[in-house]
């Protein structure tokens, strides 16, 4: 059983001292190739040089966290697209909306996705895609242009039914994270997944965020890391009443098809 984690922050100071031993744990549970996500110029830089050094089993994706939307400057952008353009980026994000934290202005978090989605369609390459509590204004700025892009996926998908819905319609991919393992948030996402077809569906841990609050035995740091993608895999195959392996199978699948990445060695 081969798994991709779709969404892991590798370049996260936590992981500094054990890098090399996260991804050895996440190779003998089954990870072989992961996506490292960028969340801000410094945050790609370090995506990229992480992913350049073995991209048989990394790709990276370049962009800017709605958090970091105000230091979006003009030279920012620049170099947010030239650095989409390396041949180990595969998607432009994270990128999108957060009106749950509001750490940059609002009117600013529009402007710099509408930014990037302008890099997107320039670069040719799909978009990882954030959204919280800002559905509207969110899909509103993807509808506009989605004709143009190379696709997308709605990362850590954490939503209802009803957005849900309107993401399939628009032909977004779904990315789930560990958040349906949370009892108190992530319960409502048990019967949305079998409306998910399969070749739609990708997993991710998020790390070193969201770890799967039902562990056992509990780990004993709360980070996050990819050998949980397993646990997440497990839970929602069985919200989706399929076998691990036919859910790994698809996913891993799809993940490949939509990130260039071939089978691992």
């Amino acid at each position: 059983m081969e798994l991709v984690d779709i969404g892991i922050n590798l370049g996260h100071d936590s992981y500094d001292a054990d890098r090399a031993a996260v991804i050895q744990r996440a190779a003998a549970h089954g990870v072989t190739q992961m996506v490292i996500t960028g969340a801000s110029v410094e945050g790609t830089q370090t995506a990229i040089a992480l992913a350049s050094a073995s991209p048989q089993r990394f790709r990276a994706t370049a962009g800017c966290h709605p958090h970091h939307a105000s230091e979006m400057d003009e030279a920012a952008l620049q170099q947010l697209e030239a650095m989409a353009r390396h041949p180990c980026v595969a998607a432009v994000g994270e990128c999108g909306l957060d009106y749950f934290r509001d750490f940059s202005p609002r009117d600013l978090q529009r402007r710099a996705f509408a930014a990037q989605l302008e890099i997107a369609v320039r670069v040719g390459k799909p978009v990882f895609l954030h959204q919280r509590e800002a559905h509207a204004d969110f899909i509103a700025i993807l509808r506009e242009y989605w004709p143009q892009l190379h696709g997308g996926v709605a990362h850590c998908f954490t939503a209802g039914g009803d957005e849900l819905s309107e993401y399939l319609a628009l032909g977004l991919e779904i990315g789930i994270t560990g958040w349906i393992c949370d009892e108190r948030r992530g319960a409502h996402l048990v019967e949305l997944m079998p409306q998910i077809p399969a070749g739609r569906l990708m997993i991710e841990t998020d790390g070193p965020y969201l770890l799967p609050r039902d562990l056992k035995p509990k780990p004993s740091s709360r980070r996050n890391e990819p050998m949980y993608l397993e646990h997440i895999a497990r839970v929602i195959a069985d919200a989706r009443r399929e076998p691990l392996d036919a859910l790994a199978a698809h996913t891993t699948a799809t993940a490949r098809h939509f990130f260039g990445l071939t089978a691992a060695a």
